[in-house]
């Protein structure tokens, strides 16, 4: 039985956000949670890593060498992650997960429900949902392993209510125990003793992109961010992760996002150059070069932030729609969205 293991550069033992740009490399044996994963009797043969940041700058080069050297190794599975709540590793490890799959080789990841990643998947992999933290390492290894060895093996996996795993989007008919008014009164019972379970198979809307405009130099534009920018000292207390608001600040008469006044607050990367320079985060700078060369027609009065850790999807959703819905009133024909 041939396993591989693919890490971002924080657990192959590389370093955090310093050693994010590192390009992919292949290691022998286990690391990291792989010691754990072989503690579950998985044996690992080879680890793969790449840096979190260096997958989404690259993400053509870093899989083509990923994928080549999954070529060469010909693993009977491969395990990626868990990525537990980090949607940068999460995204990666989806990513793979899914080319690998495509490619005849059974996958298993783990990371939480709403992690980007269980959209980039596409339910080509078999995906363990895990806390948002390493806290949940200790939960998530074994059932990852038992499904790593089984498919390895080539033996049958059950359901994902029978096998703890996400629901991948394949469905299979079977004949169900009750008819289906007896499975609601069921499902209403349960929800009323705290334990919610639904037969509906979530999806992801598809947003069609809206027509260019027709002229930058008479719009008004807002500048939005999930990077979690806000005055110093963040005095309306935006969460760091999980976020359950969105602000907003004025700039009307503000030239730049000076350091001394700007910082950001997000959990989820290595802020140190941005709040060096909050213009990496917010960029008013440019923007306002832009509004006084004539080239947009001029900046609304407000920008928007909130930061996009860990935030559900269904709450990301809502904060589109409450802001869409002040920049209609405030007449804005565009924004300009940055992220981490």
């Amino acid at each position: 039985m041939t396993v591989v293991h693919y890490l971002n550069q924080f657990f192959a033992g590389f370093g955090g956000e310093e050693a994010a740009g590192n390009a992919p490399v292949r290691l022998d044996g286990p690391h990291g949670p792989g010691r754990g994963l072989e503690a579950e009797g998985l044996a690992i043969q080879m680890t793969l890593s790449c840096g979190d940041d260096r997958f989404a700058e690259d993400e053509a080069a870093a899989l083509r060498q990923l994928l080549g050297w999954l070529e060469e190794l010909h693993p009977d599975v491969l395990v990626c992650g868990p990525a537990f709540g980090s949607g940068r590793y999460g995204y990666a490890c989806g990513v793979l997960a899914r080319e690998a799959a495509r490619r005849g080789i059974p996958v298993v990841t783990a990371m939480t429900a709403d992690n980007p990643g269980v959209l980039a998947a596409e339910g080509a992999a078999y995906v363990v949902p895990t806390g948002a933290s390493v806290a949940g390492m200790r939960l998530a290894l074994p059932v990852v392993a038992s499904l790593a060895r089984r498919l390895a093996a080539r033996e049958p996996v059950g359901s994902a209510e029978e096998e703890g795993y996400l629901p991948h989007a394949l469905r299979r008919n079977i004949r169900a125990p009750a008819d289906g008014a007896a499975r609601a009164i069921e499902a209403v019972l349960k929800k009323l003793a705290g334990v919610v379970e639904t037969e509906i198979v979530p999806g992801a809307d598809r947003v069609a992109p809206p027509p260019p405009l027709a002229d930058l130099r008479s719009s008004t534009v807002a500048l939005v961010t999930e990077a979690g920018c806000v005055p110093q000292g963040n005095p309306d207390g935006l969460p760091t992760r999980h976020a359950n608001t969105w602000l907003r600040y004025p700039i009307e008469g503000v030239g730049t996002m000076t350091a001394d006044r700007y910082v950001s607050v997000h959990a989820g990367f290595d802020t140190t150059h941005a709040n060096a320079d909050p213009n990496r985060l917010v960029p008013l700078d440019a923007a306002r070069a832009l509004e006084r060369s004539g080239r947009i027609g001029r900046l609304h009065e407000e920008f928007f932030t909130t930061s996009g850790v860990d935030t559900p999807v269904a709450t990301a959703a809502r904060f589109g729609q409450e802001m869409a819905e002040e920049f209609r009133e405030a007449g804005v024909q565009a924004v300009i969205l940055t992220g981490t």
